[in-house]
């Protein structure tokens, strides 16, 4: 557990500090929050034709408002968060990235619904934006990305020896269970 906490952490602030680094920005994240401006107008257009995207905004052609996409809202720190979780949870490769590609499609995708969300709430009231935007959604972002790590780490195989995700616990102080024959 200690070890999974520690490297979790450092993988974390490693991350973190790699996705400011001038070069993250420019050739990751910028792109990556256009394309989610993008993305999410181009679903919104399948219903409302008045909306366009300039690189990280969104805007009503019909009344002018708009969203910015920001740092902490274009799904790249959530996103961050999981890898952490996931490359420091003790599992086999091929479940880390088949974990890592289905987490960062459902943490993406729930942002998108975050994005048209909070565009059609700042419409109806800037208050309710604000505190959806602020307090609502960044919870759900965050409770998202945990679900889907505890989900992954149900999924994982047991181990031969029946401990490790799943199986029963092992370790120091550990009791095992024996049912009555």
């Amino acid at each position: 557990m200690l070890r999974f906490f520690v490297l979790f952490l450092a993988l974390q602030a490693a991350l973190f500090g790699a996705e400011l680094t001038p070069w993250a920005q420019a050739h990751l994240v910028v792109p990556w929050t256009n394309a989610l401006a993008q993305i999410s107008t181009s679903l919104v257009t399948l219903f409302d034709p008045h909306v366009v995207a300039t690189g990280k905004v969104m805007r009503s052609t019909a009344n002018g408002f708009a969203v910015a996409i920001e740092a902490g809202c274009n799904g790249v720190e959530a996103t961050i968060v999981l890898v952490a979780a996931m490359l420091a949870f003790p599992a086999p490769w091929k479940h880390k990235v088949g974990g890592l590609v289905a987490g960062i499609v459902a943490v993406q995708l729930l942002n998108v619904v975050r994005v048209i969300s909070l565009f059609y709430l700042g419409q109806w009231s800037l208050e309710v934006f604000e505190w959806a935007h602020l307090y609502v959604w960044q919870a759900l972002i965050m409770l998202d990305v945990l679900v889907v790590w505890l989900i992954w780490v149900r999924m994982l195989p047991r181990r031969p020896d029946g401990a490790g995700p799943g199986g029963p616990p092992s370790g120091p102080g550990a009791r095992a269970a024996t049912a009555p024959a």
